[in-house]
């Protein structure tokens, strides 16, 4: 949202706490009392909220972004939800004679702030194509397009974050065997990401280990389990078997029984203590 008030100069917001948009507002931006201002006004909705019930809560209704919206407006939703919440929202707004797109991004807050996001974009083509510069405004390095098919950029968000919580497990893993048997973990972990692993995924997670920055959160485990369970379903949906996936929520599960739900989600290392 700076990325695009910065370039573009103008930009409304909305957020259901409201304080938490004070930040952009004291940058220039202009503040919506509701949903509903926000998407009358607006021809493009960005919308990043926290899962599939807000985003239900956002978007459907009398008040919401998909009655609200102007005629042939579009809704980008860059939130990781299941993919038949983006095909059953796609339909609603098809219904309201607007647009809705599905965009989740890769990327932590720092990320953005270096114009280093990836987007992974679905939907209506034409309408995509007109969301580009924005979403290059937005900070994107990357915009990876996955066809017509609404819901195929979340199930592909999906498999990456399957793949990044194994990524983290594993690292803090291996970071642990590490500490214990007794040999310099910032000479392994500097060797092993300039090496066979020198993927940012590795790099920055495995900095954040390293170092034990849990917090603040750049995302915390308790949403990192929300994904996780996220993926599972999906995965019971297509019947495909994930039994690493299941580790992963048993161990998020436990993580935020033992009260690390707002530590960032890489604290699941804490559990190997």
């Amino acid at each position: 949202a700076e990325n695009i008030l910065q370039k573009q100069g103008q930009l409304l917001v909305y957020n259901r706490t409201g304080s938490k948009a004070q930040p952009l507002v004291e940058k220039g931006a202009g503040f919506c009392n509701s949903i509903k201002d926000l998407a009358s006004a607006c021809d493009i909705v960005f919308s990043m909220v926290s899962d599939d019930a807000a985003l239900n809560h956002v978007t459907r209704g009398n008040d919401g972004i998909a009655q609200n919206l102007k005629r042939d407006g579009i809704h980008v939703c860059m939130s990781t939800i299941l993919p038949a919440t983006s095909s059953q929202l796609a339909a609603l707004h098809e219904q309201n004679h607007n647009h809705y797109i599905a965009a989740p991004v890769m990327g932590r807050p720092e990320a953005a702030r270096a114009g280093k996001l990836h987007f992974l974009i679905s939907g209506n083509k034409e309408m995509i194509g007109k969301l580009k510069p924005l979403l290059l405004d937005a900070g994107a390095t990357g915009i990876w397009e996955f066809g017509n098919n609404v819901a195929a950029a979340n199930i592909a968000k999906l498999c990456n974050n399957s793949l990044i919580v194994s990524a983290i497990e594993s690292m803090a893993e291996a970071l642990n065997l590490a500490r214990k048997s007794g040999i310099d973990t910032t000479a392994w972990m500097n060797m092993i990401t300039q090496s066979v692993f020198a993927a940012p995924v590795y790099i920055n997670y495995g900095n954040i280990l390293l170092k034990e920055m849990y917090q603040p959160a750049g995302f915390t485990l308790r949403l990192g389990l929300k994904d996780i369970n996220l993926v599972m379903e999906q995965s019971r949906e297509v019947n495909a078997e994930m039994p690493v996936g299941q580790l992963m929520q048993k161990r998020f599960n436990e993580g935020v029984a033992t009260g690390l739900g707002d530590h960032d989600w890489t604290a699941v290392a804490m559990m190997l203590r």
